[in-house]
């Protein structure tokens, strides 16, 4: 009776093993599947694109952490519209990647065109817009020099909230997304992580795509945290 006994009990003690064990590949799996994020851009399929690790994600939103890169960017453009002013940094960029810097060199187009976004003295409709290109990865450790166009290291914050939408950008889906986005990231822990160094914070918009291209569109809205 005791050898039963004992068997029973040890069967109770493995199977209660068994069972933890299965709880931690369920919740590693859960947290897999929370992490795992949006799917890549159609784009990045054969563009070189900004590399990021999705810390958290939502339905709304992810929350990324971006490797500290080398962008090339304009200077800032003061302008009360957005596509304005985008039109003018793309061309100065494309120029530059098209041999328009001090060693004549080409570059591949890569991936996302980012636009950082500062609200002026002016107001909402007076914004001052820095474009970006992402460096491609050969000429990281040497970016080309150019008068038009300055090699920046980003991001200046460990991560960014962001939230992905369809269409051609504008000033208004743009502010109708970042709108979005904060009541999104609203009473999480992340609301408390914004920085708070000036009045206004900082905020990205990303385009993964041409200004001819009218299907599969990938835009994204980022906030900034330390």
């Amino acid at each position: 009776m005791m050898k039963n006994t004992c068997k029973i009990g040890g069967m109770g003690q493995i199977m209660n093993i068994f069972g933890f064990v299965l709880l931690l590949l369920s919740v590693s799996m859960v947290e897999q599947t929370e992490a795992k994020g949006y799917e890549m851009p159609p784009n990045c399929g054969h563009l070189e694109c900004a590399p990021y690790r999705v810390i958290q994600s939502r339905p709304e939103f992810e929350i990324r952490s971006y490797s500290k890169a080398i962008w090339v960017a304009t200077s800032p453009i003061t302008s009360s519209s957005y596509k304005d002013a985008v039109s003018k940094g793309f061309k100065i960029l494309l120029a530059y990647i098209r041999g328009n810097n001090e060693e004549a060199v080409k570059m591949n187009m890569t991936a996302p065109v980012l636009v950082n976004i500062h609200p002026t003295t002016g107001g909402l409709h007076n914004l001052t817009y820095v474009v970006h290109f992402y460096m491609p990865q050969i000429f990281q450790r040497n970016p080309p020099r150019s008068a038009e166009a300055q090699p920046v290291e980003l991001p200046p914050n460990k991560f960014a909230a962001v939230r992905r939408f369809g269409g051609f950008m504008d000033d208004s889906n743009i502010s109708a997304q970042i709108s979005a986005l904060k009541k999104s990231i609203k009473g999480t822990s992340w609301e408390s992580n914004k920085r708070s160094g000036s009045r206004s914070m900082q905020y990205s918009a990303a385009g993964y795509n041409s200004p001819f291209e009218y299907e599969n569109r990938v835009n994204e809205v980022m906030l900034w945290f330390d």
